[in-house]
């Protein structure tokens, strides 16, 4: 009965023996299995980006989405079933294929080879509909910069400005149970290098540098003048000085020149 079961949700014909169906049988789980990979139920739902009027919302190498909250209550999404938020390049997400073991999670590190990874795993309850309070809830993009990019589930910075999709995908142990819709494109922010201004410089700009350069240019000369005149002022006299203040006083050879014998008086 089961293989018959099994057989006519495949389309396959109705005619064979009971024998025949159980010698078919690993075949029919094969075929019950990837029939049911790519039977995922429809989230009509979409991924925001979180309100702008929050601080950081995007930037160089991440980007916020708001929670989905209360997008995951369905019969056949149990409380242990895992929900995987996508990451893709924008002209990656017609050859995403939902993985079917744990195994197969893509981490950031294949990001450049396929194009997706998933990350940021948590479970529904984690996104309730009925939460209450003012706290804040969102998701940021991005925002682990400690993680290898080859563990499965790191939320690594991005690497680039884009663009970018996102959907979240619950996972069972069995494999994909239900994906909500792709994201809109998502563009980050990017460095702008300084540029000098075009065009030839103004003649008041001009004679301002001329004018900065010569002050500065008698600063320097001023400078070097004190620190010439304190040097000769210090060592080249012979200044009055307590005991306690040392005295800089150059020696003077008189070469072959001695004085007379005192004569003593009569």
């Amino acid at each position: 009965m089961l293989g018959q079961t099994a057989g006519q949700m495949l389309g396959l014909p109705v005619g064979l023996s009971g024998g025949q169906y159980w010698s078919l049988m690993p075949l029919l789980l094969l075929l019950a299995r990837l029939h049911q990979g790519t039977g995922l139920e429809r989230i009509r739902y979409v991924p925001q980006l979180a309100s702008p009027s929050l601080a950081g919302t995007l930037t160089q190498s991440t980007f916020t989405l708001e929670q989905p909250k209360g997008q995951f209550s369905r019969l056949n999404i149990s409380d242990l079933d895992a929900i995987w938020l996508v990451v893709a390049h924008s002209n990656a997400t017609q050859s995403f294929t939902a993985p079917q073991r744990v195994e197969d999670i893509p981490a950031p590190a294949d990001f450049t080879r396929r194009g997706y990874y998933l990350t940021l795993m948590a479970h529904r309850a984690l996104y309730p509909g009925n939460q209450t309070g003012n706290q804040l809830r969102v998701l940021r993009v991005g925002n682990d910069t400690s993680c290898s990019l080859g563990k499965r589930g790191c939320n690594a910075p991005l690497p680039g400005p884009g663009p970018y999709r996102v959907k979240f995908l619950v996972m069972s142990d069995r494999g994909p149970v239900a994906e909500t819709e792709w994201s809109s494109e998502t563009h980050l922010q990017q460095a702008e290098a300084l540029q000098a201004a075009p065009g030839p410089q103004s003649a008041g700009t001009v004679v301002i540098i001329a004018i900065l350069s010569v002050l500065l240019a008698v600063l320097l000369t001023a400078l070097l003048a004190v620190l010439i005149y304190t040097c000769y002022d210090t060592c080249g006299s012979t200044p009055i000085s307590g005991p306690e203040q040392p005295v800089c006083m150059r020696r003077y050879d008189t070469h072959h020149v001695t004085s007379p014998p005192a004569t003593g008086g009569s």
